[in-house]
């Protein structure tokens, strides 16, 4: 022990030494440690943050059945009209990256309460909007308030949630957001019926303003930057920044030394890192004086982390597989709605009720997976002798795997010839739950991977849904015209195979890849 150096050849004391410094940054000591809170305190905190990412998600397509309505009422062109969708993918799905950064400097509720704010903004001037490109632009504000919950409510319950229990509380978590979508259709398509389209921005109004004043006067902030790498880093950078201004000389000098060793610093630094790192967090946080150093935003490049995550190659291919994935549901949602309209000629509130099937599905698949998961690593680290490592979690989704493609195939002929939608409502409670079993665990995945920066990660994550979900959306109406039904979602289901393909990649090889990612740090 009194010995600095790992034994090279010794692949099980090296893999569990590092395992331990990965794990250590989530369980440095703190004051009101988050993960020690009651379960009421716990379930308050879930239940704000899941209502936040359904308000959020419902912004998404709560519109859609009420484009036609405000074509007419703004004089807008069909492509003005798919503008209000591709600006709201876009800010959305990559907007978080600045809200994660400063949710690790200042905290999480503080990005929550302007967030909703913005929130709040966006949805009344969409409101009151006399003009198509005031909608487009108050679209882009409203994604960038709405984004917030999204990128960064995982995170927070992984500062109050310990790992075994994440798979559980994710999969009730993200059945919210799948919740939203759902529903969507349905409140849009009655609210323009009964009163306008404008009364779907007032009923998104208001849902801002409760969750607003829920985090307000409910929501205890977890955020400990004790926890945080990216805070630890940004601290430390200003700490050595400010000694060499105070110390110019001295920082000269020891610069000049340290050249003259003979021993290359990095490899020094890569011989200390895995018994030094717990100590190295305590030694920065608890520097004397560290109440009065104040970091700001302007502390923080939010790219270095988004880059840092996707250096990792066990990063970048879940990324893909989970923008895959949420490119496909809205592919899905889209084009599923056209069908209805067109060949069965529904309204639509009868074409939300029918996409309703999809998100029922979606939420039983997580929740349900999330339970399954948390059991398989229960089971597997008993196995294990009680020690874990992250793709471990990926083993629970090689269940819905077998069962996804089967069903896209099903959905693509059953529409190709406009069989009865009974069989497409079953169809789609497959895919939606199929598909979110497999979401859940590998977002949970993501989590577990990357220790003291799953913000940054989950908003990585939302980057990879949104540009991908942005592609599909736009690609969805001409491949649907020229392939029809049963080939485009033929196509899909051998896309989501190639997906499942990575995910048993990363479950495979993603210890040894991060384990060499650590090593080149």
């Amino acid at each position: 022990m009194s010995k600095p150096q790992l034994p090279r050849q010794d692949t099980d004391v090296e893999s569990s030494t590092a395992a331990a410094s990965t794990i250590d940054i989530e369980h440095v000591p703190v004051n009101d440690d988050p993960r020690q809170w009651s379960p009421a305190r716990k379930t308050t905190t879930l239940c704000i943050v899941s209502l936040a990412t359904m308000v959020s998600a419902l912004a998404s397509n709560i519109q859609n059945p009420s484009n036609s309505l405000i074509e007419v009422d703004l004089h807008a062109t069909s492509s003005q009209i798919s503008w209000t969708l591709a600006a709201f993918l876009v800010i959305q799905g990559n907007f978080p990256l600045l809200w994660s950064a400063a949710s690790e400097i200042k905290g999480r509720k503080p990005v929550y309460l302007v967030a909703s704010a913005l929130f709040m903004v966006g949805n009344a001037a969409l409101a009151l909007s006399k003009t198509i490109e005031v909608m487009i632009g108050m679209r882009a504000l409203q994604a960038a308030g709405s984004c917030a919950a999204m990128a960064i409510s995982a995170a927070t319950l992984a500062d109050i949630y310990d790992t075994h229990e994440r798979g559980t509380t994710m999969g009730i978590f993200f059945a919210a957001p799948l919740l939203g979508p759902a529903l969507g259709p349905i409140l849009g398509g009655s609210l323009s019926q009964a009163f306008n389209w404008r009364a779907s921005f007032y009923f998104l109004l208001i849902c801002a303003g409760i969750v607003f004043l829920s985090f307000l006067f409910l929501f205890k902030d977890t955020y400990r930057r004790e926890r945080s790498l990216t805070y630890c880093s940004a601290l430390q950078r200003l700490l050595t920044s400010k000694e060499r201004v105070q110390n110019p000389d001295e920082s000269i000098i020891a610069e000049h030394e340290s050249s003259k060793d003979q021993t290359p610093v990095k490899d020094t630094e890569k011989q200390l890192k895995p018994l030094d790192f717990a100590d190295h967090i305590s030694a920065v946080i608890s520097t004397p004086g560290l109440d009065d150093v104040k970091l700001s935003i302007k502390d923080i490049n939010p790219f270095p982390p988004y880059f840092r995550i996707l250096s990792r190659k066990n990063n970048v291919l879940i990324l893909i597989a989970n923008g895959i994935i949420f490119g496909f549901s809205y592919s899905l949602s889209y084009t599923c709605s056209r069908t209805l309209a067109h060949a069965y000629g529904y309204n639509a509130l009868s074409v939300g009720l029918v996409l309703l099937c999809l998100g029922i599905g979606s939420i039983a698949g997580s929740v349900i997976g999330g339970r399954w998961s948390d059991r398989v690593l229960a089971k597997m680290m008993e196995a294990n002798g009680g020690k874990w490592y992250a793709e471990m979690r990926l083993e629970s989704s090689k269940l819905a795997m077998w069962w996804l493609p089967l069903s896209v195939i099903g959905y693509a002929w059953v529409c190709e010839k406009h069989v009865n939608v009974a069989v497409i409502c079953v169809m789609l409670v497959l895919i939606g739950f199929t598909s979110i079993w497999m979401y859940t665990g590998t977002l949970a995945y993501l989590v577990d991977a990357n220790p003291g920066c799953s913000c940054t990660a989950v908003a990585a994550n939302s980057s990879f849904r949104g540009s991908l979900a942005f592609v599909s959306i736009m690609i969805a109406v001409p491949l649907q015209d020229a392939l029809g039904d049963g080939w485009l979602y033929s196509v899909w289901a051998g896309v989501l195979v190639a997906t499942e393909l990575l995910v048993i990649l990363v479950l495979c090889k993603g210890e040894s890849w991060r384990r060499e990612s650590e090593e080149h740090k």
